[in-house]
Protein backbone atom coordinates (compact mmCIF):
# COMPACT_ATOMS: atom_id res chain seq x y z
CA UNK A 1 0.00 0.00 0.00
CA UNK A 2 1.37 3.37 -1.00
CA UNK A 3 2.31 5.77 1.78
CA UNK A 4 0.68 8.44 -0.39
CA UNK A 5 -2.76 6.95 0.25
CA UNK A 6 -5.07 8.87 2.53
CA UNK A 7 -6.06 6.68 5.45
CA UNK A 8 -9.01 6.84 7.84
CA UNK A 9 -9.97 5.13 11.08
CA UNK A 10 -12.05 5.54 14.21
CA UNK A 11 -9.55 6.86 16.76
CA UNK A 12 -11.63 6.38 19.92
CA UNK A 13 -12.21 3.19 21.87
CA UNK A 14 -14.91 0.71 20.80
CA UNK A 15 -18.35 1.13 22.32
CA UNK A 16 -20.68 4.05 22.91
CA UNK A 17 -19.42 7.34 24.32
CA UNK A 18 -20.17 11.00 24.53
CA UNK A 19 -17.68 11.82 21.77
CA UNK A 20 -16.13 9.72 19.02
CA UNK A 21 -13.37 10.71 16.60
CA UNK A 22 -12.73 9.69 13.01
CA UNK A 23 -9.19 10.55 11.95
CA UNK A 24 -7.83 11.11 8.43
CA UNK A 25 -4.21 11.42 7.34
CA UNK A 26 -2.81 11.99 3.87
CA UNK A 27 -2.80 14.35 0.94
CA UNK A 28 -6.58 14.16 0.38
CA UNK A 29 -7.60 14.67 4.01
CA UNK A 30 -8.65 18.32 3.64
CA UNK A 31 -10.46 17.60 0.37
CA UNK A 32 -12.44 14.71 1.91
CA UNK A 33 -13.24 16.77 5.00
CA UNK A 34 -14.52 19.64 2.84
CA UNK A 35 -16.91 17.26 1.06
CA UNK A 36 -18.24 15.92 4.37
CA UNK A 37 -18.41 19.26 6.21
CA UNK A 38 -19.56 21.41 3.31
CA UNK A 39 -16.89 24.04 3.89
CA UNK A 40 -13.17 24.63 3.68
CA UNK A 41 -11.35 24.04 6.97
CA UNK A 42 -8.79 26.52 8.28
CA UNK A 43 -5.72 24.90 9.82
CA UNK A 44 -5.69 24.76 13.63
CA UNK A 45 -9.18 26.18 14.01
CA UNK A 46 -12.14 24.31 15.51
CA UNK A 47 -15.17 24.36 13.20
CA UNK A 48 -18.72 23.53 14.28
CA UNK A 49 -20.14 21.78 11.22
CA UNK A 50 -22.74 19.29 10.02
CA UNK A 51 -21.36 16.00 8.72
CA UNK A 52 -23.27 14.99 5.58
CA UNK A 53 -23.60 11.72 3.69
CA UNK A 54 -23.44 11.24 -0.08
CA UNK A 55 -27.03 12.40 -0.54
CA UNK A 56 -26.44 15.59 1.41
CA UNK A 57 -28.41 14.42 4.43
CA UNK A 58 -27.04 15.23 7.88
CA UNK A 59 -25.28 12.38 9.67
CA UNK A 60 -24.49 14.42 12.76
CA UNK A 61 -23.16 17.78 13.87
CA UNK A 62 -19.79 18.11 15.59
CA UNK A 63 -16.34 19.62 15.52
CA UNK A 64 -13.84 19.40 12.64
CA UNK A 65 -10.12 20.10 13.15
CA UNK A 66 -7.52 20.38 10.39
CA UNK A 67 -3.75 20.13 10.96
CA UNK A 68 -1.68 20.94 7.90
CA UNK A 69 1.48 18.88 7.44
CA UNK A 70 4.24 18.75 8.42
CA UNK A 71 3.01 20.33 11.69
CA UNK A 72 0.80 17.38 12.59
CA UNK A 73 1.06 14.07 14.43
CA UNK A 74 1.85 12.08 11.27
CA UNK A 75 3.70 14.85 9.43
CA UNK A 76 0.97 14.74 6.76
CA UNK A 77 -2.30 16.67 6.47
CA UNK A 78 -4.50 15.38 9.29
CA UNK A 79 -8.22 15.93 9.94
CA UNK A 80 -10.17 14.89 13.02
CA UNK A 81 -13.95 14.71 12.83
CA UNK A 82 -15.42 14.77 16.34
CA UNK A 83 -18.97 13.47 16.41
CA UNK A 84 -21.26 11.92 19.01
CA UNK A 85 -19.82 8.59 20.07
CA UNK A 86 -22.41 6.10 18.83
CA UNK A 87 -20.76 3.12 17.07
CA UNK A 88 -23.23 3.10 14.16
CA UNK A 89 -22.75 6.83 13.60
CA UNK A 90 -18.96 6.58 13.64
CA UNK A 91 -19.01 3.65 11.23
CA UNK A 92 -21.22 5.66 8.87
CA UNK A 93 -18.83 8.61 9.07
CA UNK A 94 -15.86 6.33 8.42
CA UNK A 95 -17.66 4.74 5.46
CA UNK A 96 -18.28 8.22 4.04
CA UNK A 97 -14.53 8.97 4.25
CA UNK A 98 -13.75 5.73 2.41
CA UNK A 99 -16.34 6.44 -0.28
CA UNK A 100 -14.58 9.76 -0.95
CA UNK A 101 -11.21 8.09 -1.57
CA UNK A 102 -9.65 7.22 1.78
CA UNK A 103 -8.82 3.65 2.75
CA UNK A 104 -9.06 1.91 6.10
CA UNK A 105 -5.89 2.38 8.14
CA UNK A 106 -3.91 -0.62 9.29
CA UNK A 107 -3.19 -1.07 13.04
CA UNK A 108 -0.63 1.50 14.10
CA UNK A 109 -0.39 3.13 10.66
CA UNK A 110 -0.81 6.69 11.95
CA UNK A 111 2.15 6.23 14.32
CA UNK A 112 4.08 4.40 11.61
CA UNK A 113 3.70 7.40 9.33
CA UNK A 114 4.79 9.69 12.16
CA UNK A 115 7.97 7.60 12.41
CA UNK A 116 8.55 7.51 8.64
CA UNK A 117 8.05 11.29 8.44
CA UNK A 118 10.58 11.87 11.22
CA UNK A 119 8.04 13.14 13.76
CA UNK A 120 8.95 10.35 16.20
CA UNK A 121 11.78 7.88 16.44
CA UNK A 122 10.95 4.21 16.87
CA UNK A 123 11.33 4.14 20.65
CA UNK A 124 9.02 7.16 20.96
CA UNK A 125 6.46 5.56 18.65
CA UNK A 126 6.43 2.45 20.84
CA UNK A 127 5.98 4.68 23.88
CA UNK A 128 2.70 5.92 22.35
CA UNK A 129 1.30 2.38 22.58
CA UNK A 130 2.75 2.00 26.09
CA UNK A 131 1.07 5.22 27.21
CA UNK A 132 -2.30 3.99 25.92
CA UNK A 133 -1.86 0.61 27.61
CA UNK A 134 -0.49 1.94 30.94
CA UNK A 135 -2.24 0.26 33.84
CA UNK A 136 -1.51 2.95 36.45
CA UNK A 137 -0.20 6.48 36.82
CA UNK A 138 3.41 5.37 37.42
CA UNK A 139 3.48 3.41 34.16
CA UNK A 140 1.77 6.28 32.32
CA UNK A 141 4.37 8.78 33.54
CA UNK A 142 7.19 6.45 32.56
CA UNK A 143 5.71 6.01 29.09
CA UNK A 144 5.34 9.78 28.84
CA UNK A 145 9.05 10.22 29.59
CA UNK A 146 9.90 7.74 26.86
CA UNK A 147 7.57 9.55 24.46
CA UNK A 148 9.25 12.86 25.36
CA UNK A 149 12.52 11.30 24.23
CA UNK A 150 14.33 10.67 27.52
CA UNK A 151 15.28 7.10 26.56
CA UNK A 152 16.04 8.06 22.94
CA UNK A 153 18.31 10.93 23.99
CA UNK A 154 20.41 8.61 26.14
CA UNK A 155 20.64 6.07 23.33
CA UNK A 156 21.60 8.77 20.82
CA UNK A 157 24.27 10.15 23.17
CA UNK A 158 25.82 6.68 23.39
CA UNK A 159 25.58 6.25 19.62
CA UNK A 160 27.31 9.60 19.03
CA UNK A 161 30.11 8.72 21.44
CA UNK A 162 30.49 5.31 19.84
CA UNK A 163 30.63 6.84 16.37
CA UNK A 164 33.44 9.17 17.43
CA UNK A 165 35.42 6.19 18.74
CA UNK A 166 34.75 4.26 15.52
CA UNK A 167 36.12 7.14 13.47
CA UNK A 168 39.27 7.21 15.60
CA UNK A 169 39.82 3.45 15.29
CA UNK A 170 39.15 3.33 11.55
CA UNK A 171 41.49 6.26 10.97
CA UNK A 172 44.19 4.44 12.93
CA UNK A 173 43.88 1.44 10.59
CA UNK A 174 45.63 3.52 7.92
CA UNK A 175 48.63 3.70 10.25
CA UNK A 176 48.72 0.04 11.22
CA UNK A 177 52.54 0.06 11.41
CA UNK A 178 52.41 2.53 14.29
CA UNK A 179 51.73 1.38 17.88
CA UNK A 180 48.23 2.38 18.94
CA UNK A 181 49.54 4.32 21.94
CA UNK A 182 51.31 6.72 19.60
CA UNK A 183 47.95 7.34 17.89
CA UNK A 184 46.08 8.28 21.05
CA UNK A 185 45.41 4.74 22.25
CA UNK A 186 45.36 5.67 25.95
CA UNK A 187 42.65 8.34 25.74
CA UNK A 188 40.77 6.15 23.25
CA UNK A 189 40.60 3.25 25.70
CA UNK A 190 39.54 5.62 28.48
CA UNK A 191 36.70 6.97 26.32
CA UNK A 192 35.62 3.43 25.49
CA UNK A 193 35.65 2.45 29.19
CA UNK A 194 33.52 5.49 30.06
CA UNK A 195 31.11 4.65 27.25
CA UNK A 196 30.83 1.07 28.51
CA UNK A 197 29.94 2.34 32.00
CA UNK A 198 27.25 4.61 30.58
CA UNK A 199 25.87 1.70 28.56
CA UNK A 200 25.74 -0.49 31.68
CA UNK A 201 23.74 2.20 33.50
CA UNK A 202 21.32 2.56 30.59
CA UNK A 203 20.92 -1.22 30.39
CA UNK A 204 19.92 -1.35 34.06
CA UNK A 205 17.45 1.51 33.56
CA UNK A 206 15.99 -0.16 30.46
CA UNK A 207 15.58 -3.45 32.33
CA UNK A 208 13.66 -1.60 35.05
CA UNK A 209 11.57 0.05 32.34
CA UNK A 210 10.84 -3.33 30.78
CA UNK A 211 9.64 -4.72 34.10
CA UNK A 212 7.52 -1.59 34.65
CA UNK A 213 5.88 -2.14 31.26
CA UNK A 214 5.68 -5.93 31.12
CA UNK A 215 5.60 -6.70 34.84
CA UNK A 216 7.76 -9.04 36.87
CA UNK A 217 7.50 -12.70 35.85
CA UNK A 218 7.74 -14.69 39.08
CA UNK A 219 7.53 -18.46 39.51
CA UNK A 220 6.44 -19.92 42.85
CA UNK A 221 8.39 -23.10 43.64
CA UNK A 222 8.91 -25.29 46.65
CA UNK A 223 8.30 -28.76 48.06
CA UNK A 224 4.76 -30.19 48.22
CA UNK A 225 2.42 -28.81 50.91
CA UNK A 226 4.63 -25.82 51.67
CA UNK A 227 1.76 -23.44 50.89
CA UNK A 228 2.56 -22.30 47.34
CA UNK A 229 -1.06 -22.29 46.18
CA UNK A 230 -2.17 -20.58 49.40
CA UNK A 231 0.41 -17.85 48.75
CA UNK A 232 -0.87 -17.40 45.19
CA UNK A 233 -4.42 -17.01 46.52
CA UNK A 234 -3.26 -14.52 49.17
CA UNK A 235 -1.44 -12.36 46.61
CA UNK A 236 -4.30 -12.59 44.09
CA UNK A 237 -6.93 -11.85 46.72
CA UNK A 238 -9.11 -14.75 45.56
CA UNK A 239 -9.22 -18.55 45.56
CA UNK A 240 -7.49 -19.05 42.23
CA UNK A 241 -5.71 -22.28 43.18
CA UNK A 242 -7.09 -25.42 44.84
CA UNK A 243 -5.61 -25.88 48.31
CA UNK A 244 -5.62 -29.27 50.11
CA UNK A 245 -3.40 -31.19 52.52
CA UNK A 246 -2.80 -33.82 49.83
CA UNK A 247 0.73 -33.70 48.39
CA UNK A 248 0.77 -33.22 44.64
CA UNK A 249 -2.58 -31.37 44.38
CA UNK A 250 -1.07 -28.88 41.92
CA UNK A 251 -0.12 -30.78 38.78
CA UNK A 252 0.03 -28.13 36.05
CA UNK A 253 1.09 -24.49 35.84
CA UNK A 254 -1.42 -21.93 37.07
CA UNK A 255 -0.94 -18.37 35.80
CA UNK A 256 -2.29 -15.28 37.52
CA UNK A 257 -1.58 -11.58 36.94
CA UNK A 258 -1.81 -9.33 40.00
CA UNK A 259 -0.93 -5.68 40.60
CA UNK A 260 0.98 -4.90 43.78
CA UNK A 261 1.63 -1.26 44.65
CA UNK A 262 1.37 -0.31 40.99
CA UNK A 263 3.68 -3.09 39.78
CA UNK A 264 2.25 -5.80 37.56
CA UNK A 265 3.31 -9.25 38.73
CA UNK A 266 2.85 -12.36 36.61
CA UNK A 267 2.67 -15.26 39.07
CA UNK A 268 3.00 -18.91 38.12
CA UNK A 269 2.08 -21.57 40.66
CA UNK A 270 3.87 -24.86 40.03
CA UNK A 271 3.87 -28.48 41.11
CA UNK A 272 5.79 -29.27 44.28
CA UNK A 273 9.41 -30.29 43.69
CA UNK A 274 10.39 -33.60 45.21
CA UNK A 275 11.87 -36.97 44.36
CA UNK A 276 9.45 -39.52 42.96
CA UNK A 277 5.79 -38.89 42.27
CA UNK A 278 3.57 -40.42 39.59
CA UNK A 279 3.96 -39.73 35.87
CA UNK A 280 1.58 -36.73 35.89
CA UNK A 281 3.30 -35.16 38.89
CA UNK A 282 6.73 -35.64 37.32
CA UNK A 283 5.50 -33.89 34.17
CA UNK A 284 4.28 -31.03 36.36
CA UNK A 285 7.72 -30.76 37.95
CA UNK A 286 9.35 -30.76 34.51
CA UNK A 287 7.10 -27.88 33.45
CA UNK A 288 7.93 -26.01 36.64
CA UNK A 289 11.65 -26.26 35.92
CA UNK A 290 11.09 -25.16 32.31
CA UNK A 291 9.08 -22.15 33.50
CA UNK A 292 11.97 -21.12 35.73
CA UNK A 293 14.15 -20.68 32.65
CA UNK A 294 11.92 -17.78 31.52
CA UNK A 295 11.35 -16.18 34.92
CA UNK A 296 12.68 -12.94 36.38
CA UNK A 297 12.29 -14.18 39.94
CA UNK A 298 11.98 -17.47 41.81
CA UNK A 299 9.73 -17.23 44.86
CA UNK A 300 10.70 -20.23 47.00
CA UNK A 301 8.08 -21.31 49.54
CA UNK A 302 9.19 -23.54 52.42
CA UNK A 303 7.30 -24.85 55.43
CA UNK A 304 8.74 -22.82 58.33
CA UNK A 305 8.24 -25.81 60.66
CA UNK A 306 10.55 -28.00 58.55
CA UNK A 307 12.50 -25.82 56.07
CA UNK A 308 15.05 -28.52 55.25
CA UNK A 309 12.51 -30.90 53.75
CA UNK A 310 12.66 -30.60 49.98
CA UNK A 311 15.12 -27.69 50.08
CA UNK A 312 17.81 -29.62 48.19
CA UNK A 313 15.54 -30.30 45.21
CA UNK A 314 14.49 -26.65 45.14
CA UNK A 315 18.07 -25.35 45.31
CA UNK A 316 19.02 -27.54 42.37
CA UNK A 317 16.09 -26.25 40.31
CA UNK A 318 16.84 -22.55 40.95
CA UNK A 319 20.64 -22.77 40.85
CA UNK A 320 20.84 -20.50 37.79
CA UNK A 321 18.23 -17.96 38.91
CA UNK A 322 19.83 -14.55 39.55
CA UNK A 323 16.88 -13.32 41.64
CA UNK A 324 15.52 -15.45 44.46
CA UNK A 325 13.16 -14.73 47.33
CA UNK A 326 12.78 -17.38 50.06
CA UNK A 327 9.53 -17.37 52.02
CA UNK A 328 9.23 -19.33 55.26
CA UNK A 329 5.49 -19.94 55.21
CA UNK A 330 3.16 -21.13 57.97
CA UNK A 331 5.10 -19.05 60.48
CA UNK A 332 1.85 -18.58 62.41
CA UNK A 333 2.03 -22.24 63.45
CA UNK A 334 5.28 -21.67 65.37
CA UNK A 335 5.47 -20.41 68.93
CA UNK A 336 8.53 -18.32 68.06
CA UNK A 337 9.42 -16.62 64.76
CA UNK A 338 11.39 -18.98 62.50
CA UNK A 339 15.19 -18.53 62.52
CA UNK A 340 16.22 -16.75 59.33
CA UNK A 341 19.71 -16.32 57.83
CA UNK A 342 21.65 -13.25 58.98
CA UNK A 343 24.18 -11.08 57.19
CA UNK A 344 24.62 -11.10 53.42
CA UNK A 345 21.53 -12.43 51.70
CA UNK A 346 19.27 -12.03 54.72
CA UNK A 347 16.89 -9.80 52.75
CA UNK A 348 16.22 -12.76 50.49
CA UNK A 349 14.38 -14.48 53.37
CA UNK A 350 11.00 -13.52 54.83
CA UNK A 351 8.73 -15.14 57.37
CA UNK A 352 5.11 -15.11 56.18
CA UNK A 353 1.76 -16.74 56.72
CA UNK A 354 -0.43 -17.08 53.66
CA UNK A 355 -3.31 -18.07 55.96
CA UNK A 356 -3.24 -15.07 58.33
CA UNK A 357 -1.55 -12.52 56.02
CA UNK A 358 1.38 -11.99 58.40
CA UNK A 359 4.44 -10.70 56.54
CA UNK A 360 2.56 -10.02 53.29
CA UNK A 361 3.05 -6.24 53.52
CA UNK A 362 6.80 -6.75 53.76
CA UNK A 363 6.55 -9.22 50.87
CA UNK A 364 4.80 -6.57 48.78
CA UNK A 365 7.63 -4.12 49.48
CA UNK A 366 10.30 -6.66 48.54
CA UNK A 367 8.53 -7.57 45.30
CA UNK A 368 8.31 -3.91 44.35
CA UNK A 369 12.02 -3.41 45.07
CA UNK A 370 12.90 -6.46 43.01
CA UNK A 371 10.80 -5.17 40.13
CA UNK A 372 11.86 -1.54 40.07
CA UNK A 373 14.81 -1.04 42.39
CA UNK A 374 14.91 0.57 45.80
CA UNK A 375 14.20 4.18 46.81
CA UNK A 376 13.84 7.17 44.52
CA UNK A 377 15.68 5.35 41.74
CA UNK A 378 12.62 3.16 41.31
CA UNK A 379 10.32 6.01 40.25
CA UNK A 380 12.23 9.23 39.58
CA UNK A 381 13.18 9.50 35.93
CA UNK A 382 11.97 6.01 35.05
CA UNK A 383 10.96 5.38 31.45
CA UNK A 384 9.29 2.42 29.79
CA UNK A 385 11.30 0.07 27.64
CA UNK A 386 10.64 -3.15 25.78
CA UNK A 387 12.31 -6.54 25.66
CA UNK A 388 13.76 -5.72 22.24
CA UNK A 389 15.40 -2.59 23.66
CA UNK A 390 17.03 -4.57 26.46
CA UNK A 391 18.17 -7.22 24.00
CA UNK A 392 19.67 -4.60 21.66
CA UNK A 393 21.51 -2.90 24.54
CA UNK A 394 22.80 -6.30 25.64
CA UNK A 395 24.19 -6.96 22.16
CA UNK A 396 25.80 -3.52 22.08
CA UNK A 397 27.42 -4.22 25.45
CA UNK A 398 28.77 -7.58 24.26
CA UNK A 399 30.27 -5.92 21.18
CA UNK A 400 31.90 -3.23 23.33
CA UNK A 401 33.52 -5.95 25.43
CA UNK A 402 34.80 -7.51 22.23
CA UNK A 403 36.08 -4.16 20.93
CA UNK A 404 37.98 -3.51 24.17
CA UNK A 405 39.58 -6.94 23.96
CA UNK A 406 40.64 -6.40 20.34
CA UNK A 407 42.09 -2.99 21.15
CA UNK A 408 44.24 -4.57 23.84
CA UNK A 409 45.70 -6.79 21.12
CA UNK A 410 45.79 -3.83 18.69
CA UNK A 411 43.63 -5.78 16.22
CA UNK A 412 42.13 -2.59 14.82
CA UNK A 413 40.12 -4.20 12.00
CA UNK A 414 38.34 -6.52 14.43
CA UNK A 415 37.83 -3.71 16.94
CA UNK A 416 36.28 -1.51 14.24
CA UNK A 417 33.89 -4.28 13.23
CA UNK A 418 32.79 -4.85 16.83
CA UNK A 419 32.20 -1.11 17.23
CA UNK A 420 30.14 -1.06 14.04
CA UNK A 421 27.94 -3.90 15.30
CA UNK A 422 27.49 -2.13 18.63
CA UNK A 423 26.53 1.08 16.82
CA UNK A 424 24.02 -0.81 14.66
CA UNK A 425 22.47 -2.42 17.75
CA UNK A 426 21.87 1.02 19.27
CA UNK A 427 20.44 2.21 15.95
CA UNK A 428 17.81 -0.54 16.06
CA UNK A 429 16.32 1.00 19.21
CA UNK A 430 15.51 4.37 17.66
CA UNK A 431 14.97 3.05 14.14
CA UNK A 432 18.06 4.49 12.49
CA UNK A 433 18.95 0.90 11.66
CA UNK A 434 16.28 -1.79 11.51
CA UNK A 435 15.68 -5.21 9.94
CA UNK A 436 13.12 -5.23 7.15
CA UNK A 437 10.39 -6.91 9.20
CA UNK A 438 10.88 -4.91 12.41
CA UNK A 439 8.43 -2.11 11.61
CA UNK A 440 5.71 -4.57 10.67
CA UNK A 441 6.09 -6.47 13.94
CA UNK A 442 6.05 -3.31 16.05
CA UNK A 443 3.18 -1.36 14.50
CA UNK A 444 0.91 -4.39 14.03
CA UNK A 445 0.54 -4.48 17.83
CA UNK A 446 -0.93 -0.93 17.93
CA UNK A 447 -4.64 -0.20 18.02
CA UNK A 448 -6.35 0.91 14.82
CA UNK A 449 -6.66 4.70 14.79
CA UNK A 450 -3.26 5.27 16.37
Amino acid sequence: MSQRDTIAAIATAPGAGGVGIVRLSGVRSAEIARAICGRRLVARHAHHVRFRDGDGDTLDDGIALYFAGPASYTGEDVVELQAHGGPALLQALLARCVSLGARHARPGEFSERAFLEGRLDLAQAEAVADLIAAGDLRAARAARRALDGEFSCRVEALADGLLAIRIHVEAAIDFADEPLDTLGGGPLRARLDALARDLDQLLLAAERGRRLRDGLHAVIVGPPNAGKSSLLNALAGSDRAIVTDIAGTTRDLLHEVVRIDGVELGLVDTAGLREGGDAIEREGMRRAEAELQRADLAIVVLDARDPDTGAAAVMQAIANMPRQLWLHNKSDLLEQPPPLPAGVGSRQHLAVSARTGAGLDELHDRLRELALGDGAEATDGAFTARARHVEALGRARAELVEARAQLRHEALDLAAEALRLAHDALGEITGRVHPDDLLGRIFSSFCIGK
